[in-house]
């Protein structure tokens, strides 16, 4: 069994490592390969491109890279050519995946659609790609499965990958110690895993740490980094900015840094769900640009931006989307974060809010669900259950 995957997102490339490695427990002989990062490559797959290395969100972040794209869309049909896998399995990040999926439908190969894009909340025109070039849609909420089957496509409701990652996350427990020590109160910082996400944002998390550290000195504020390049420019533009605030960083303990937190500064993304895993209270921010605002007034059917207030369609976690005036929409997010931790009693309120909406969504078992939905459409059977 041979399955190529295109993963472009960081987040994308950890949901389909593990669904590799899911996969391959199942048929231990299999070949899996494709676009994504570095954790498909360490689940043994083969990559073709380093495609989260692209990952960027915008037209306008997109337009100097599409040659770039055209080319290694190309790469894939080739491959697909020429290696003719069992099928394709694209996780998210849809500009790019139409391409992969519409040249895999050409050949002939199946199409799985694993975390799909979110047609539900905007531009849900491009359904029409979906029913031409997708035979199922692997769904991860239980209301984006029932839109899909409303639109009328194959759809398999199988769970979030990530409540699974985070279940099977082993705590640092003497780095949880050692943060919890380090101050009484702690907000963490949570800038993103894109590149553009981070330049965007962390500016805003600046100032907001500035506002807050007047009012509240003893606060301190990890901040959660995806990779050793954004930790250094978070160090650089602190110390442009302000090189007395109380910020540490960390690389690769965004885990440790939820779970031991009063509450989170989040850019709004699929991290939310971890936030959401962990019980605990946030304030969601994302900034724009002025040409992707004005498509989000036209396109975006929903009225929030984060999965947790989608779910339960009001804003249990208070949201904040702007595009320039960094120091109007800081001074909002302080007031936020400052009358919670004046008010303990209403961040505990939050809290609840958010353990209520735990309880009742979060469940495990989805990539093992996904790898035998995938096993089930192929018509193959676990190695075991054939020995059995």
């Amino acid at each position: 069994m041979h399955v190529f995957f295109s993963a472009g997102e960081p987040s994308g490339d950890q949901h389909a490592a593990h669904l590799v490695q899911a996969l391959r427990s199942r048929v231990p002989n299999a070949r899996f390969s494709g676009f994504g990062g570095v954790h498909l490559e360490q689940a043994g797959a083969e990559v073709l491109y380093p495609l989260t290395d692209m990952a960027v969100m915008g037209i306008a972040a997109v337009l100097p890279l599409l040659r770039k794209f055209y080319q290694i869309a190309h790469m894939g049909r080739r491959f697909l050519e020429e290696q003719r896998p069992d099928a394709v399995v694209l996780v998210d990040f849809p500009g790019f995946n139409w391409h992969i999926a519409k040249y895999a439908k050409q050949l002939g190969i199946p199409v799985y659609y694993y975390c799909p894009p979110q047609l539900w909340a905007w531009a849900g025109w491009r359904i029409k790609k979906v029913r031409q070039y997708v035979d199922c849609v692997l769904s991860v909420l239980p209301f984006e499965a029932e839109w899909y089957r409303k639109q009328g496509v194959r759809v398999e409701y199988v769970g979030h990958p990530f409540f699974d990652e985070v279940a099977e996350k082993q705590l640092d427990e003497a780095f949880c110690r050692t943060l919890r020590a380090s101050s009484p109160q702690l907000i963490g910082f949570l800038p993103g895993s894109r590149q553009s996400e981070v330049t965007g944002n962390f500016p805003a998390m600046l100032e907001v740490a500035r506002q807050i550290h007047r009012d509240h000195p003893q606060v301190r504020f990890p901040v959660a980094c995806y990779k050793e390049s954004q930790l250094d420019y978070c160090v650089a533009e602190m110390k442009k900015y302000d090189n007395s605030l109380p910020l540490d960083f960390h690389v690769g303990r965004t885990s440790e840094i939820i779970a031991t937190m009063d509450c989170c500064l989040m850019v709004s993304g699929s991290v939310s769900l971890e936030v959401l895993a962990r019980g605990k209270p946030a304030v969601v921010m994302y900034r724009s640009t002025p040409l992707n605002y004005l498509l989000c007034q036209a396109l975006v059917y929903v009225k929030y931006m984060s999965l947790p207030n989608l779910m339960v369609n009001r804003a249990m976690w208070p949201e904040f989307l702007y595009v320039s005036n960094i120091q109007k929409h800081a001074a909002r997010m302080h007031a936020v974060l400052d009358r919670w931790l004046r008010h303990p009693l209403e961040m505990q309120a939050i809290a609840r809010d958010t353990e209520a909406l735990r309880r009742e969504t979060v469940e495990t078992g989805g990539v093992a669900q996904a790898a035998d939905t995938v096993l089930k459409l192929l018509g193959q059977e676990p190695s075991e259950r054939i020995a059995a």
